[in-house]
């Protein structure tokens, strides 16, 4: 007996209808894929060129940075401003490298950390020619966040490395463009993250990726409306 088909011939004109949409957006994914590769292998780069280069494990930096790029194109396809894309793109970039630097030297490099600053005021800046508002976040971002770590640096200094108060202001500048709410929330995890594997490990974490991971969703989530 042959399988009823009255089904696929429902769905053929819906396929039809939709599938240069599809092909649109497998074409901007795969775009997305690619770009980030290639970002990775240029962040590769520069961590061995660095001063006091670190070495990251073979693929690593393509592989991560491809991964997170894919993700922001499918928020774009799904709907997030391209205006706002280069926020996450580029901090994507920045994390997976920072990420490397944190785990496997221990350290945030100022060659990282301190030109993130005024690239993330510049990508604001530009996100604020479409929504004026993330002006007003951002700023109030970068002294929360980075007033809160300068704090906690000059009041406990073997608490908090001079890196982390470095990337608390890059990182407070994107976040707060999306809310004020995020900022908290991002410190708030990164802060619990660090305590429960400190916990488990019982010596020293590093508080990068626990700032960078959260940061990074909260700026692919984007500003509210």
């Amino acid at each position: 007996m042959w399988p009823d088909t009255r089904g696929f011939a429902v769905l053929v004109p819906v396929v039809r209808r939709w599938w240069p949409d599809a092909g649109g957006v497998l074409a901007l994914v795969g775009v997305g894929a690619a770009a980030g590769f290639g970002a990775g292998w240029v962040g590769r780069v520069v961590l061995l060129s660095a001063r006091r280069g670190v070495v990251p494990p073979r693929w690593c930096c393509e592989a991560a940075v491809g991964l997170l790029w894919t993700v922001v194109a499918v928020r774009v396809a799904g709907g997030m401003p391209v205006w706002w894309a280069p926020v996450p793109l580029l901090l994507g970039w920045l994390a997976v490298l920072l990420v490397v630097c944190d785990v496997r030297a221990a350290r945030l490099p100022d060659v990282l950390t301190l030109p993130a600053c005024p690239v993330a005021a510049v990508l604001v800046c530009g996100a604020a020619t479409q929504r004026p508002g993330v002006l007003g976040g951002a700023v109030g971002g970068v002294v929360l966040f980075a007033g809160t770590y300068l704090l906690v640096r000059v009041v406990a200094p073997r608490s908090m490395g001079p890196g982390d108060v470095k990337l608390a202001g890059s990182l407070g500048t994107v976040v707060g463009a999306v809310s004020p709410v995020a900022v908290l929330a991002v410190m708030a995890v990164a802060a619990l993250s660090t305590l429960l594997v400190a916990l488990r490990t019982r010596g020293g974490v590093p508080h990068g990726p626990a700032m960078l991971a959260p940061a990074w969703l909260a700026v692919v989530v984007g500003p509210g409306g």
